[in-house]
């Protein structure tokens, strides 16, 4: 079950192969990668185990200046945010928030930025796991 709002991609690749893909494909987009997270490593290092899951922080101010024009309390969930991890059962997953989710949660007018950040998505999203 996937939470409200959140979009998943399967990836044919590992965890971590995913990921580099990812972080090259945004920053060949020229966006800022502000944060890479691995939270296995810190579950490691609190003495947990967890299956590989990392964060990627990304944005730019075009992109995300007009929501928070609109809204700042957008502002929490921005810059963008994706997650891969490895399940269970051993399949790979790409999640972000899904744009148009985020607009209704902050009930943002209709902004060409919601639309260009969907796809904007959805294309890394493609290319990081594939």
């Amino acid at each position: 079950m996937v939470a409200d709002g959140l979009v998943r991609t399967a990836s044919v690749l590992g965890p971590r192969e995913t990921m580099d893909r990812l972080q090259k494909a945004i920053e060949d987009k020229g966006l800022t990668v502000f944060a890479r997270i691995d939270h296995a490593e810190g579950a490691r290092a609190a003495g947990f185990s967890l299956r590989p899951t990392e964060l990627i922080i990304f944005g730019n101010a075009k992109g995300g200046t007009p929501l928070m024009q609109a809204d700042q309390e957008s502002g929490i969930d921005l810059p963008l945010k994706a997650l891969v991890y490895q399940d269970a059962e051993g399949r790979v997953w790409l999640a972000y928030n899904d744009p148009h989710w985020l607009a209704g949660r902050h009930h943002l007018p209709d902004l060409p930025n919601i639309a260009m950040l969907a796809r904007l998505l959805e294309t890394l999203a493609a290319g990081a796991t594939s």
